[in-house]
């Protein structure tokens, strides 16, 4: 007859009980990934071009640029933007920006709203990185659920836009 230890009384049941979570965490990883692939498989791309007006806000004691924002966006999305763009340049020649844009118009057929977020820096070098990204949950109408990305791309005077997004 085998004898039942100190060990397999007290630390048996906490090994299954770690291999049954575990197993749980495997899932559940499996499950959001399985989830995000699904989402990635159905990411759509709109591209066109916009143009874009900015004017300077009334001066207070901020050093940071402030600026309005009108954009009008044509190609696979028909819509107005506006918001407020704030900028630093700092010597040296590097610089930050950040906006907040307000998109409404039609979108591949579907009407409605969301919000940009724009975030971007220069280095002193010239190296510039971008990211303008659509807010959770910002969308309205037809376009409720939006999430996704925007790319733009300048050609002299001209802006082009990419924008990547799935419901």
């Amino acid at each position: 007859m085998k004898r039942l230890t100190v060990f397999s009384l007290t630390f048996a049941p906490l090994l299954w009980l770690t291999a049954v979570a575990y197993g749980r965490d495997v899932t559940q990883q499996a499950e959001k990934l399985q989830q995000a692939n699904d989402q990635e498989a159905n990411v759509m791309v709109a591209t066109g071009s916009f143009e874009v007006t900015l004017g300077p806000q009334t001066e207070d004691s901020v050093s940071a640029g402030r600026m309005l924002i009108n954009k009008a966006y044509v190609g696979d999305l028909e819509a107005s933007g506006s918001g407020q763009m704030l900028s630093k340049h700092v010597d040296g020649g590097a610089a930050v920006y950040s906006a907040i844009e307000e998109v409404s118009g039609t979108l591949a057929g579907k009407e409605g709203a969301f919000t940009l977020f724009h975030v971007g820096t220069i280095s002193a070098e010239g190296t510039a990185n971008l990211s303008i990204s659509i807010v959770e949950g910002s969308g309205t109408g037809q376009l409720k659920g939006i999430r996704g990305e925007l790319a733009i791309r300048q050609e002299g005077a001209a802006h082009f836009y990419e924008l990547q997004y799935s419901f």
